[in-house]
């Protein structure tokens, strides 16, 4: 006999590529927060795969916004830009990279995009330490020629402080390291090479001596690190993974939460 009871309709989803134009036009009109994660394809030492900024960059940008709808907020997620400036990874191989020139008109054809859908505010939520810079520099720029809000970050600068209390051997997520490999381990585990761990440490920053936060030069990861790691993978976990996956993206929904960003006056 067949069940009375209707299966219930399944959750919307927080995802641009899964609803139908209809359905990405409604969260226009509803003036949902539109974040882009932004990423690369590059080397990520010898333990791990060339996707890691794709995956972690994709991950948290989706569990941030679910957590903002389980809040109450309108937010959709936009694919994954998976290119981005990796030249400093070139030389190792494995690596993908744009030109500033092409970097910044993807960004615009993406926001553009979606300004031109009705939506008034994007977040550019980047994955990647090389694209730091550029994305400040699109924020700004993409603000000004489409007339909305437009806001852009590195996903660990946004949130130091979370990071930090989890990590055994660094302060922050550096490249490859006991961060990211312990957030690979939890959402990819194939993409991770347990047996060359060992192998997997370098250098604790990507500075020379007495290079200060301030002044920017980019150097090739040959120069800095033999392994292509910055940080030490060795102490990494999947355990770890996962805190610090919930800790980031709980700590980055309230941070877009909050109103007074996207106010207009």
């Amino acid at each position: 006999m067949a069940s009375k009871h209707k299966a219930a309709a399944p959750a919307p989803s927080l995802e641009w590529m899964k609803l139908t134009a209809a359905e990405v036009q409604a969260e226009a009109a509803a003036d949902a927060l539109v974040i882009v994660p932004v990423a690369s394809m590059e080397q990520h030492g010898p333990h791990l795969a060339t996707g890691v900024d794709t995956v972690l960059g994709g991950t948290v940008a989706l569990e941030t916004a679910r957590r903002m709808v389980e809040a109450g907020h309108r937010v959709i997620v936009t694919p994954v830009c998976w290119a981005g400036l990796a030249e400093h990874h070139m030389a190792f191989g494995g690596t993908v990279t744009l030109d500033q020139a092409t970097f910044q008109a993807v960004l615009r054809g993406v926001v553009g995009s979606a300004s031109r859908h009705g939506f008034r505010r994007v977040f550019l939520m980047n994955g990647h330490g090389g694209n730091s810079e550029a994305i400040g520099t699109a924020a700004t720029d993409l603000a000004v020629e489409f007339g909305i809000r437009v806001g852009g970050a590195t996903y660990w600068h946004m949130v130091p402080e979370v990071i930090a209390p989890l990590l055994e051997r660094q302060q922050t997520l550096m490249h490859a390291c006991e961060a990211e490999t312990s957030m690979m381990m939890h959402l990819a585990p194939a993409s991770v090479r347990p047996e060359l761990l060992s192998k997997a440490h370098g250098p604790t920053s990507s500075r020379v001596p007495g290079q200060p936060p301030g002044l920017l030069m980019r150097r090739s990861f040959r120069e800095i690190t033999k392994s292509g790691v910055v940080g030490d993978a060795r102490v990494a976990s999947a355990e770890k993974g996962a805190r610090l996956l919930d800790a980031i993206t709980t700590k980055c929904a309230e941070l877009l939460a909050n109103p007074e960003l996207w106010k207009t006056r």
